[in-house]
């Protein structure tokens, strides 16, 4: 089934977008677009993450994780350019994430578990929030949300400098203010859902989708 589009949904600006502006794109209702082919890419090469690992190869893995990160750059810029965003891209581009960031936990769990053992706390904490936000979209809408928030653009390459640093021994600290973004990445989600009444994909921050709020009120 094609992904619906939805007349008042969110632009990527957190202005309203109608169905007809939309309706200029030939690749909005299509599922391998550029894009989605760079996700389904993505999570192959995630698994590939746990194999470095497993095999003890530490720097291998880092450099994997770069190339995985800088493509999940690469897409959203991709699908703006050609004008292939969907609300399937936002779902495919989230699982992708959830995913590569899974992989990474396990791999960063394989290669440095006694330097990670003190610092569980820091993990337990993003983790335990992103599942509360996650189940909260499922919950509410049945699906998965996909913001793609400002903040949780930053927290993916604070990953990024956080995972070098840990893996390289280079520092803890970017870790730990990864995690801390991710915490408070999470909770803006979870506020973002609770402010929406229906499912959006693409929104930037909790502000954009206030005066949404305060329309269906009124």
């Amino acid at each position: 089934m094609s992904p619906i589009v939805r007349r008042d949904r969110i632009a990527g600006d957190g202005t309203p977008r109608s169905a007809d502006s939309q309706a200029d794109s030939p690749y909005k209702d299509r599922y391998w677009t550029i894009p989605n082919v760079i996700c389904v890419v993505r999570i192959i090469g995630s698994f590939g993450l746990l194999w470095l690992a497993v095999a003890g190869f530490p720097t291998a893995f880092i450099v994997c994780f770069l190339a995985l990160h800088l493509s999940d750059w690469i897409d959203g810029k991709l699908a703006r350019w050609l004008n292939q965003r969907s609300d399937f891209g936002a779902r495919l581009d989230s699982a992708s994430d959830a995913i590569l960031y899974g992989c990474l936990i396990i791999g960063c769990l394989m290669l440095k578990r006694d330097v990670l053992q003190p610092e569980a706390i820091w993990l337990v904490v993003a983790l335990a929030s992103y599942c509360i936000t996650t189940g909260y979209g499922l919950w509410k809408y049945g699906r998965v949300p996909s913001y793609h928030t400002r903040l949780a653009k930053i927290g993916n390459w604070l990953v990024l400098a956080g995972a070098v640093g840990l893996v390289l021994d280079w520092s803890l600290w970017p870790m730990r203010i990864a995690a801390l973004v991710g915490t408070i990445t999470n909770l803006e989600a979870t506020a973002i859902t609770y402010v929406l009444p229906k499912w959006r994909a693409d929104v930037l921050t909790v502000l954009d989708v206030l005066p949404f709020a305060e329309s269906e009120e009124t």
